[in-house]
């Protein structure tokens, strides 16, 4: 087993919480803006990739040093050990991006990047004609920033947000990896009852469903670096047997996610069936100012409509309002809810116990908490 220098790539504002989820999967970590490191074998990589929940990728970090000229990038480029990583019939286009350099000029960076990998190789695997890229795929980015160049390997493939279970959206889908993050904000644990009101394709209410019966994000997916040669496939199939292990089936959840369009409903239903969560989680198409519960110490999370667009200003400062009336019936209840209109507590007509700068995609928002009682303690029965 090799060691490498993991990197969960983290989107801003999200960081701490990703390193939460890399210590609990027992590895220590460092935080960094957007990104997290930590050390791993390929073990680590396959685990990693199964149950980070809001970490965007999964990279290795094959080098870094700094680089004020195109000879210095080929050199240092050349020097590092990439016969380690890829095989000699390895596909390997580069990405490039650079920041505040010297070296701005990013596809002349990424040729040279390519240049002097394919030069190592060639020496490496005393070739003399040119590779011919028919194997597996290994994406490499070069990143430099402050004349630093960091090259890395992503072993994710698709972004970590694509669990395999979105079959439909609406027009502004809520990626899978922010929705978990809200809830692991949230004081929830699967004894509590769990409601989204603004639920759309139903993103939240699944993320809760599978962090609930503790499901691993990346169970149902396939990952780029499950076809790497220095990946033992052994690796996969023990990580996605621990999975399966650790999957808790028979937790019962009360989950229940609500919208005001029926045809979001219809998708949120097929997305829960997609993810084997159809029985598990209930969708009803209601508006928000009509939720009453029963229930006690439940939590609401949601991603209302935030009034981006002038005409909609109105309309969402009344809904917000008419909301406020409904939970404030919800006395045991806690409520957490992401928007970016500034004056949200004003409509809401209450202070939040707590808010938190978040970014949805590139919206600033803010995530404003109403922390509820906690519950009563449940008597050891005898």
């Amino acid at each position: 087993m090799g060691k490498y220098t993991l990197i969960a790539t983290a989107a801003m504002g999200l960081e701490s919480i990703v390193a939460k989820e890399v210590k609990d999967l027992g590895y220590e970590c460092q935080v960094e803006n957007g990104k997290v490191i930590f050390q791993g074998d390929e073990t680590a990589i396959a685990r990693a990739n199964m149950w980070l929940r809001t970490a965007d990728r999964v990279k290795i970090l094959v080098g870094e040093f700094n680089a004020y000229s195109f000879d210095e990038l080929f050199e240092r480029t050349k020097a590092l050990p990439w016969e380690s990583f890829l095989p000699v019939d390895a596909e390997f286009p580069v990405q490039g991006k650079s920041v505040k350099s010297k070296l701005y000029s990013v596809p002349d960076c990424q040729a040279i990047v390519k240049k002097a990998i394919v030069e190592k190789l060639k020496t490496a695997y005393k070739k003399t004609s040119w590779l011919d890229e028919t194997g597996p795929l290994f994406k490499i980015e070069v990143a430099i920033h402050k004349d630093k160049a960091s090259l890395t390997l992503d072993t994710s493939g698709q972004g970590l947000h694509k669990r395999g279970y979105r079959v439909g959206q609406g027009d502004a889908p809520l990626k899978e990896t922010l929705a978990a993050a809200l809830i692991q904000l949230t004081t929830w644990n699967p004894d509590r009852p769990f409601v989204d009101p603004f639920c759309g394709s139903g993103t939240i209410a699944i993320e809760a469903a599978l962090i609930g019966q503790n499901i691993a994000p990346g169970f149902n997916r396939e990952f780029l670096s499950e076809a790497w040669p220095m990946m033992d496939g052994d690796v996969w199939d023990r990580t996605r047997m621990e999975a399966e292990d650790q999957a808790n089936y028979d937790q019962p959840l009360e989950i229940l996610g609500t919208d005001i369009d029926h045809r979001m409903i219809a998708i949120a239903k097929e997305n829960a069936i997609e993810a084997g969560l159809g029985d598990l989680v209930k969708f009803k198409q209601m508006q928000v100012k009509d939720f009453t519960s029963e229930l006690e110490y439940g939590v609401i999370v949601g991603n209302p409509p935030y009034g981006e667009r002038l005409g909609d200003r109105k309309e969402v400062e009344l809904m917000y309002r008419e909301m406020g009336q409904a939970f404030s019936k919800l006395d045991t209840w806690s409520i957490y809810m992401m928007t970016s209109l500034e004056h949200f507590e004003e409509c809401y007509g209450k202070k939040a116990t707590k808010k938190r700068k978040l970014f949805n995609g590139f919206i600033r928002t803010d995530y404003y908490q109403y922390w509820g009682p906690r519950p009563p303690r449940k008597k050891i029965e005898e």
